[in-house]
């Protein structure tokens, strides 16, 4: 229930962003529907939540794009948590789960209006690198190799 939570909460924040106003419970209901989050369960892929005071407060999740590499998605910090170095926290996470998968690289793709995201992937040592995959919403992507220590 706190996943489905977070995921209706992070769609409608990203789709409210992206069309300058608030997205309805229907248009994030479409934007749920089959957006592959079964394949975000071992051994391909991971999701999380992160807990705040016994809140849910984050999520993220993990695809393997293949053996080696693990991309990033859904990661999300409710906006009454932020600030509260969680997001670093979500981060060291889910490189830790994609260690656990066999990933020595994690990428990801974003929009460049979200802004505050993409400062939190460069902070945590993630580079620009060439797009990967192709899509509406990807304008700019980013990766990082792992270390094995974590």
């Amino acid at each position: 229930m706190d996943a489905t939570g977070l995921r209706r909460d992070f769609y409608h924040e990203v789709a409210s962003r992206y069309w300058k106003r608030s997205a309805t419970s229907e248009e994030v209901d479409q934007g749920l529907a089959g957006d592959g989050v079964e394949l975000l369960v071992p051994s391909t892929g991971q999701f999380v939540v992160g807990r705040f005071e016994g809140e849910a407060a984050a999520c993220g999740g993990l695809l393997m794009l293949d053996a080696g590499c693990a991309e990033l998605t859904r990661v999300y910090l409710r906006p009454r948590f932020r600030g509260k170095k969680g997001a670093g926290l979500l981060l060291e996470l889910l490189e830790s789960e994609a260690r656990l998968l066999g990933a020595s690289r994690v990428v990801l793709n974003t929009r460049l209006d979200l802004v505050e995201a993409r400062a939190l992937y460069v902070r945590h040592g993630y580079r620009e690198i060439p797009a990967y995959r192709t899509g509406p919403y990807v304008e700019i992507c980013y990766g990082k190799d792992l270390d094995r220590l974590g």
